[in-house]
C-alpha cells in the first residue's frame, strides 16, 4: 500500500514555500486500523504529509536531481486536534533552507483555518546510486515517477 498524502497544490515558489491540500476519505484503509469507532488520520501520515509537501518543493527546487528525499529529523511537533474523514487538511511549508543534499522547514497543516498539526522538520537528499552504483537505473525511474506526480497534483 501507498501512503500519497499531497493530493493538490495550490501554491509553489521555488526555494521558498509551497501550499497543498490532502482530502481525507472513509475509504483509506489504514483509518479502520487506528479507531474502528472513531476514525481519525494517524499522528504519524499527518507528520508524512508535511513530509511529501516538504520533498515536492525539495523536488521543484532542485530540478529533480534525488531520487530519494527522506525525513532526518522531526522537532516540535505539536497536535492540535483530530482530522477526520471528509475534513480538507491545508498544509502549508515554509523553507528555511534548501542545500543540494538536505532541507529544513516550518510546516503545518489546518482544516478550515484552525490548525491541526506543525513542526519544525529537516530532510535528507540523495540517490541510491551515490551508495550503490548498480542502482543509478532505479534512481532515474524513481526520479520519473516523482516528475509525473508532480505534473498530476499541479506542482509544475
Amino acid at each position: 500500500m501507498k501512503f500519497i498524502l499531497l493530493d493538490k497544490v495550490t501554491e509553489i515558489v521555488p526555494g521558498e514555500k509551497i501550499s497543498a491540500v490532502k482530502a481525507l476519505s472513509l475509504a483509506e484503509e489504514y483509518l479502520a486500523d487506528h479507531f474502528p469507532e472513531f476514525p481519525v488520520l494517524p499522528g504519524v501520515m499527518m507528520i508524512e504529509a508535511l513530509v511529501q509537501t516538504a520533498a515536492m518543493l525539495v523536488r521543484v527546487t532542485n530540478g529533480f536531481d534525488k531520487s530519494m528525499i527522506v525525513l532526518q529529523e522531526a522537532r516540535n511537533v505539536k497536535y492540535k486536534s483530530f482530522v477526520k474523514p471528509g475534513n480538507l487538511l491545508k498544509i502549508d511549508v515554509q523553507a528555511k533552507s534548501i542545500e543540494p543534499e538536505s532541507s529544513s522547514f516550518l510546516a503545518s497543516a489546518a482544516v478550515d483555518g484552525k490548525p491541526m498539526v506543525e513542526a519544525r522538520i529537516k530532510l535528507r537528499h540523495f540517490n541510491l546510486a551515490d551508495e550503490q552504483p548498480k542502482l543509478a537505473s532505479l534512481d532515474q525511474t524513481l526520479i520519473k515517477n516523482m516528475k509525473q506526480r508532480a505534473k498530476l497534483v499541479g506542482a509544475c
